[in-house]
C-alpha cells in the first residue's frame, strides 16, 4: 500500500509565526501520538522564484505575510482517515479548531490528499 500525505499552503502574519508555532508543535505531537509518520511545518524562505508560480502570488500574500510549507505523513489513505478521525475527537486541539481564534486566514488555506508515488 502506497503512503498517504496532507499538503497544507497558509498565509501567516510574520508577527503571528510564534503563536503557529505554538499550535503546530502540540498539532504535531497530537497526530504522531495517534499514527502519522512525520509532520513537518515550515516557513517560506527563498520565495523570489525565476520560474512556476511562486508561493506568495499563489497565496495572495499580503505584506507582513510569510507563505507555511506544511505536511503529514500517513502509512495508507485508509490509516489518513483513521488518524484524522482520532485527531478531530483529540481534546487537546477542541480550542485550537475555532477558525476565529486562528493566527491566520483559514479561508486562504490550501490543502489536500496526496498519494505517494516516489519515496526514496
Amino acid at each position: 500500500m502506497p503512503k498517504y500525505a496532507d499538503g497544507f499552503l497558509l498565509p501567516v502574519p510574520k508577527k503571528n509565526l510564534a503563536a503557529y508555532r505554538r499550535i503546530a508543535r502540540l498539532a504535531g505531537k497530537v497526530w504522531r501520538e495517534h499514527g502519522a509518520l512525520d509532520y513537518k511545518e515550515c516557513a517560506g524562505d527563498d520565495m523570489n522564484v525565476k520560474f512556476g508560480v511562486p508561493f506568495p502570488r499563489q497565496l495572495k500574500l499580503k505584506p507582513g505575510e510569510v507563505p507555511v510549507f506544511s505536511w503529514i505523513l500517513f502509512k495508507s489513505r485508509k490509516d489518513r482517515d483513521r488518524v484524522n478521525a482520532a485527531v478531530m475527537k483529540d481534546p487537546r486541539l477542541a480550542k485550537m479548531m475555532d477558525p476565529k481564534a486562528m493566527p491566520f486566514d483559514v479561508k486562504r488555506m490550501v490543502y489536500g490528499g496526496f498519494t505517494v508515488f516516489v519515496d526514496l
